[in-house]
């Protein structure tokens, strides 16, 4: 049975949000431990909620203020090395998202100006390749649009210099 899409907005019943924040911290705490498991990583986690007086720490808090007090002394540059606060993370998508759409519309207006090519050439899949004649017709017709194409060029660069 598959699971049916949650909407991720703050959760009205309060014994619902209840179950449901112990569930998933539960769910996040056994992540976590398998990621530490299985990457031979040091990890911690503080969670705080309303519902309990005293924070959630895991593994233990002796082990979590060990492994916060080797964060600090790490030089500044190295705690920061791979942290973003929301404002870094979204530029830095922005700007993959952008050289993304600039490949893709390097690749649509390559596709145009084939399907251009392709509407102004007689039919490729009829064209005979081993006949003499059909391939200096297609020829000619290639030339004649490379000297149409060649002179919109030169009109618009003369229209804008």
């Amino acid at each position: 049975m598959g699971r049916k899409k949650v909407k991720h907005e703050l959760i009205s019943n309060e014994s619902i949000r209840k179950v449901t924040f112990r569930k998933r911290k539960a769910g996040m705490l056994k992540k976590l431990s398998e990621l530490t498991t299985l990457c031979g990583v040091p990890a911690c986690a503080v969670v705080f909620s309303t519902y309990d007086a005293q924070p959630d720490i895991w593994p233990s808090p002796q082990e979590a203020c060990d492994l916060l007090e080797r964060f600090k002394n790490l030089s500044p540059k190295k705690q920061g090395k791979y942290m973003l606060d929301q404002k870094v993370f979204l530029r830095s998508n922005i700007c993959k998202l952008e050289e993304k759409l600039e490949k893709q519309r390097k690749k649509n207006q390559e596709l145009e100006i084939e399907l251009t090519m392709a509407g102004s050439l007689p039919n490729e899949n009829e064209c005979d390749w081993n006949n003499v004649g059909q391939l200096e017709e297609m020829l000619r017709l290639l030339k004649e649009r490379i000297k149409s194409v060649t002179n919109k060029i030169e009109d618009t660069k003369a229209s804008q210099g």
